[in-house]
């Protein structure tokens, strides 16, 4: 989680919202990475998780990720949980609750729904403060930049 929560950092002062997620591998090694960048590129896919799991899936070679974790330091929302599912990730580990569009439990709980072709382990709530601070730091300067 430090790691994610590094890129969440970086993300935040480039203007995107700080938001940042790495892969990990079956042995626990970082294989993927990546932060918000959808301001920066102006990309609707911007988000950390998918670009997290696109960079592991470059560096194994396989869109197939199983038995690999996704850190992420906020809960993924319904796009990066379902690119998690595709990947055959095995488990989500997230800081902060998403209580507008999070799907690992809060909002929806898309990771585990039964229906799902594939369910997710979900650990929430990891330097859950942390992640929180960042996310409330960003937005408390835009509103007073407004």
């Amino acid at each position: 989680m430090t790691s994610a929560l590094a890129l969440a950092a970086e993300a935040g002062r480039a203007g995107d919202v700080p938001v940042g997620a790495v892969v990990l591998d079956a042995e626990g090694l970082v294989i993927g990475s990546g932060a918000n960048d959808r301001e920066a590129v102006g990309d609707v896919l911007g988000h950390a998780e998918v670009a997290a799991l696109g960079a592991a899936a470059r560096h194994t070679g396989s869109w197939r990720l199983d038995g690999a974790t996704l850190v992420v330091t906020l809960e993924p929302c319904p796009m990066c949980c379902w690119a998690a599912q595709q990947a055959r990730v095995e488990r989500v580990v997230f800081g902060a609750w998403d209580d507008k569009a999070g799907a690992c439990g809060s909002v929806w709980d898309l990771a585990r729904d039964s229906r799902a072709l594939h369910r997710l382990e979900v650990i929430g709530g990891v330097a859950a403060e942390e992640s929180a601070a960042l996310l409330r730091g960003f937005f408390e300067a835009r509103r007073e930049n407004l």
